[in-house]
């Protein structure tokens, strides 16, 4: 998959467009995407993603990076050797476009603020 376009609330990946936050996996796209507290990514949020075989994750934290993600949720991604990148939604999209091999990976994007 490769994100085509993002602008603050919106994202076209493979010609579809999402103006919801979102999950990128290898082979689907889970829009709707929200967190028990809009701005803080818990461990809870991460529910929908199955961690084993899973390498990396990538979290866009908005346009201006105000999502934060917790301690704990770092720490479980630490147990469970799973790397994570972090960083506005912008730089974000590069680095998931950059990244060739994606079958390991998932990438959270919260889409505004």
């Amino acid at each position: 998959m490769q994100i085509e376009k993002y602008s603050f609330g919106q994202m076209i990946i493979d010609s579809l467009e999402y103006t919801t936050d979102l999950i990128i996996f290898p082979d689907f796209v889970k829009a709707d995407w929200w967190r028990a507290e809009g701005h803080l990514l818990q461990p809870q949020d991460l529910s929908a993603l199955t961690l084993e075989n899973l390498k990396t994750v990538i979290v866009g934290t908005g346009e201006l990076g105000l999502m934060k993600i917790a301690d704990s949720t770092k720490k479980l991604l630490q147990e469970q050797e799973i790397e994570l990148i972090s960083a506005p939604s912008p730089q974000a999209v590069e680095i998931y476009n950059s990244t060739s091999e994606k079958s390991h990976l998932v990438a959270l994007f919260h889409l505004t603020c």
